[in-house]
């Protein structure tokens, strides 16, 4: 199982750590472009493989594709980050060339592989993948509501005080501060509802915090987060690798699910060897559809920015 992690930055490497540590990937494959890096971060992570007792080999490569030759999965979060007070739809001009570059360049080498999309704005970058590259649709798989959804349990244990462990909860809709629709009605703890800990206040205000987790990072931070990101795309990059029939929510093209079309969005799907398997139609009340209606729009109107 060989798995290719394009960008070196904090969310890259985070990522593959992760991996390493899981030890379910025989390699691992850090690229980037500028000279040195990814394999100065490979030789680090290297270094602490006898002490966290993983034998998963990984390289660095400065831009030379045929190093990620016959990967299984590759990881794309290659891009600029986000600066205090930016919208990741601001970042759509500079990314969508570089996810389309890179995409392509990985096809070349591995024209089977599996592609997670983290780099953002991430709904629109994964379906930019969708429709320059003509790959099944399986095989393109957006990574924000595993993120916002580890985010939203977060949150809920937050506010009944309660281990995290117990709690379960689901983000699905647009990867953005307006677009995630956290689904509240569905979150439990221990198969009990949330709503029979917290008033409806409480859970509201859990929903929005949920929303601006990223911003609330971005702007402690001075830039993106990394570690939450790289967990999440971990835990997907395991779920495929080994065929775990996992249930995430994940950007995915729709055909009809949810009543839209021609749109990645977040939705629940289960994840296995070969990308996403199913995808998993769950009831929603009338005012969890009415916000993934007007998410939907608002993912639609930034891929019309993309110049196709």
């Amino acid at each position: 199982m060989k798995v290719t992690v394009v960008g070196a930055g904090a969310v890259g490497a985070s990522c593959a750590e992760y991996i390493a540590i899981k030890d379910f990937a025989s390699e691992v494959v850090i690229l980037d472009i500028k000279e040195g890096y990814a394999e100065g971060k490979a030789m680090d992570l290297m270094q602490t493989a006898s002490l966290m007792g993983f034998d998963t080999k990984i390289s660095g490569s400065t831009n030379d594709y045929a190093k990620t030759a016959d990967s299984h999965i590759a990881v794309i979060t290659s891009g600029i980050p986000r600066k205090p007070g930016m919208t990741r739809e601001e970042l759509i001009g500079i990314n969508a060339g570089i996810v389309k570059t890179v995409s392509s360049n990985l096809l070349k080498h591995s024209p089977n592989v599996i592609i997670i999309v983290v780099s953002n704005p991430m709904d629109t970058m994964t379906y930019l993948v969708h429709k320059t590259t003509g790959i099944p649709k399986n095989r393109i798989i957006g990574m924000g509501g595993a993120l916002d959804s580890a985010r939203f349990k977060y949150r809920l244990a937050e506010a009944m005080e309660a281990p995290i462990s117990d709690i379960d909860g689901m983000v699905i809709g647009g990867h953005s501060d307006t677009g995630m629709v956290p689904l509240t009605s569905h979150a439990t703890r221990n198969s009990i509802r949330v709503s029979e800990f917290l008033s409806a206040d409480r859970l509201q205000q859990v929903a929005d915090d949920t929303k601006v987790g990223g911003a609330t990072l971005t702007k402690l931070l001075g830039t993106s987060a990394w570690y939450a990101p790289g967990a999440a795309v971990s835990s997907m990059v395991q779920a495929i690798a080994c065929d775990q029939k996992k249930m995430f929510p994940c950007s995915t093209m729709l055909d009809g699910e949810y009543g839209l079309n021609d749109i990645c969005i977040g939705v629940p799907v289960i994840l296995g060897k070969d990308g996403i398997e199913k995808i998993i139609d769950i009831p929603l009340s009338d005012a969890e559809k009415a916000k993934m209606k007007e998410s939907a729009a608002g993912v639609t109107k930034t891929n019309g920015l993309l110049e196709l």
